[in-house]
């Protein structure tokens, strides 16, 4: 599945011998990324290229003439698809390469050193992990270090995930976003205009079902739990009053096991609930509260006369979904150009053998649509599993070469893949290095 990374926005740039050329702003789930020119882009893919060969999407030629407003569109619209198709592949998303290009462009567009430095890593109950990483720690990094701290087993890291929180004055939060293996947690949190924002640890998992493979790990079973109450105090999953008070009881007696098992049992437990937002149904401009999770997303709708109505869709009838940029360039001639976030989420639906598109208007689009991708990433993981199990009880001599074929591909389905590749670049071969090559 395609990375939410787009280019929204460019703008031109006199260079030291008063030439100009295009900076690029990438952002990643709706947030600044890096700065790039194509000149970078373009060493990029011919590095990736030399590793990965002619699989690889194409790369938008050159142009040796001036370029009118709408080539330079063109362009943009051309190398946002081109970051979208060389992302989809996860070989390339774990390579060397890849990662090293990404972390050069965060570091050198914010102007930050690679250098140690500390984090705090904050936990569901308030507690915080300080640890000590360099600025160029990628979160799958960080991740390991906190783990390590916290002496989570490694084998269950891909159970949890870090993000980005926002933490607001009345006691509230919200999750802003699940920061990318690759993305630098440090960078992200110095660069990000959301006030009030901390690094957090949370599961990322959307079946709830999946606590049952964390059970004998006591680092694992406190991590949840600590959620779990988390949740409960921001409302976030909704107990029934003799579910509460059970709860409770559990609570006093620091049960965990059996807390998180009752948890199993109240509504949207394991969810991701986000902020409340606007959507189109079932009349347009009404407020909803979103909670998506075990194959389905929830919307509590206010109606305009100030009814409340439960409105939940299946994932398995969700055909297809897309995120769009409704916002305005803000601060157009100056150096931060930025982007007036306006997002929406519309998916096409069907039931009762007819669609229909329904839209959703959130900042949090963008972990919407995560959220919809790793549900589709562990349903497709668990038929995969599935069906190895089936075709381990047919004899050998009688499989035919389809299914063999067919079992080397599913057993590629995983939801939690580690960064192991580590392809040896030629030395001075960077792309941030020095560049010739004027932007055309």
């Amino acid at each position: 599945m395609k990375t939410h990374f787009c280019i929204p926005v460019s703008q031109q740039r006199p260079d030291a011998l008063g030439s100009r050329y295009v900076l690029y702003s990438v952002y990643l789930d709706g947030l600044l990324f890096c700065r790039v020119r194509y000149s970078q882009l373009h060493r990029w893919n011919e590095q990736l290229r030399r590793v990965f060969g002619n699989c690889l999407p194409p790369f938008p030629p050159k142009f040796y003439l001036a370029m009118t407003t709408s080539m330079a569109d063109e362009r943009r619209d051309q190398l946002e698809q081109y970051l979208q198709n060389v992302t989809s592949d996860p070989h390339v998303l774990r390579s060397d390469v890849f990662v090293e290009f990404v972390k050069l462009a965060q570091l050198n567009t914010f102007n930050i050193p690679t250098e140690k430095a500390f984090l705090d890593v904050f936990l569901p109950n308030g507690r915080s992990i300080n640890v000590e990483i360099l600025t160029s720690a990628t979160a799958e990094r960080v991740l390991e270090v906190v783990s390590y701290k916290l002496r989570l087993s490694r084998e269950l890291l891909g159970y949890f995930g870090l993000f980005l929180i926002r933490f607001h004055k009345e006691g509230g939060l919200s999750v802003v976003k699940k920061l990318a293996e690759f993305e630098l947690p440090y960078v992200s949190l110095r660069s990000s205009e959301v006030e009030n924002c901390k690094v957090g640890l949370r599961k990322w998992y959307m079946d709830p079902a999946l606590d049952s493979m964390l059970m004998h790990c006591g680092v694992a079973v406190e991590l949840l739990y600590m959620q779990a109450v988390q949740d409960i105090e921001k409302e976030w999953i909704k107990p029934t009053q003799a579910q509460r008070q059970e709860l409770e009881a559990l609570q006093r007696e620091n049960n965990q096991t059996k807390f998180l098992q009752l948890c199993q049992e109240v509504q949207h437990y394991g969810y991701v609930r986000l902020d409340p937002c606007l959507c189109d149904h079932p009349e347009p401009g009404c407020r909803a509260v979103l909670s998506i999770g075990n194959d389905e997303i929830n919307c509590s709708v206010t109606l305009p006369d100030h009814q409340t109505r439960d409105v939940t869709f299946q994932l398995s009838r969700v055909k297809c979904w897309q995120v769009t940029f409704l916002g305005t360039l803000l601060d157009m001639d100056g150096p931060q150009q930025t982007l007036n976030q306006n997002l929406e989420l519309r998916f096409q639906y069907s039931e009762d053998s007819c669609s229909q598109w329904f839209v959703i208007y959130t900042k949090q689009a963008f972990l919407l649509s995560s959220c919809l991708k790793k549900m589709i990433s562990e349903k497709m993981a668990k038929l995969a599993a599935e069906s190895s199990e089936m075709e381990i009880e047919v004899p050998e001599k009688s499989k035919s070469k389809k299914d063999h074929v067919r079992q080397s591909k599913q057993k590629q389905c995983s939801s939690f893949l580690s960064r192991k590749s580590k392809i040896k670049r030629a030395e001075g071969d960077c792309a941030f290095g020095t560049i010739k090559e004027e932007d055309l």
